[in-house]
């Protein structure tokens, strides 16, 4: 698959109108030829008159009731036709040519289902941050973690984890995806409504013989706690 392939940026929203007018600006600066597209899970401030006033130009996809992380992508992305998926939390800082380093690799081998950008803290920007850092892991208990992040602990970013490399599982705060893999794989298993369910698609990706990847010639800053 070429790298010209078509890119869609879904970012989803619930009452999230202070995290649109900080960063969305930037991701549409940043983001090249991708659609970007806000999936809004009936949020009830003022986030849809704000961006019909100042981005009248970005797609929105109006979801009925807030049905989380997993049941919001699930809903929006049947109404997405692109190649790739990138789901990309509201409370995300990106930079400049983040797209282009993950694109190109998962267009050079068609069994990388997903991949991750390195993520690092907003607000202390030398060190990883808690939701991805630089890729996710699994130990034999079932407790996942990253490097870069283990519990509360933050490691400064020194280049330790500068490595493209396959791993577990990616974060959904910047989830690179194949569409055709996530909806062979029926999205996400929506009982786990927040947090967890990018772990198991993940799980279920690499069951059906597909890997996932970190990129970390791609970066973004990540603040955490973004609305579903």
């Amino acid at each position: 698959m070429s790298v010209n392939s078509r890119i869609a940026i879904v970012i989803l929203n619930w009452n999230g109108l202070h995290f649109l007018q900080k960063f969305l600006p930037n991701i549409i600066i940043n983001s090249g030829n991708a659609s970007i597209i806000i999936a809004d899970n009936n949020s009830t401030d003022n986030s849809l008159q704000w961006l019909s006033d100042n981005h009248p130009d970005v797609r929105l996809i109006r979801m009925t009731a807030n049905t989380g992380f997993a049941g919001g992508y699930n809903r929006a992305l049947k109404e997405v036709n692109a190649d790739f998926y990138i789901l990309l939390n509201s409370d995300v800082e990106v930079t400049e040519g983040w797209i282009s380093p993950i694109i190109n690799l998962m267009a050079s081998d068609s069994s990388i289902a997903a991949c991750q950008p390195k993520i690092r803290s907003y607000n202390d920007r030398n060190y990883f941050e808690h939701a991805g850092a630089a890729g996710g892991f699994i130990d034999y208990l079932g407790y996942p973690f990253c490097r870069g992040r283990i519990y509360n602990t933050l490691e400064e970013d020194k280049g330790q984890y500068n490595d493209s490399r396959e791993i577990f599982w990616a974060t959904g705060a910047s989830l690179f995806i194949r569409a055709t893999v996530f909806h062979e794989l029926n999205g996400f298993d929506e009982d786990f409504f927040a947090h967890m369910e990018e772990i198991d698609l993940c799980w279920r990706m690499r069951n059906a013989g597909y890997k996932i990847m970190v990129e970390p010639k791609s970066i973004i800053f990540h603040v955490g706690g973004g609305t579903l």
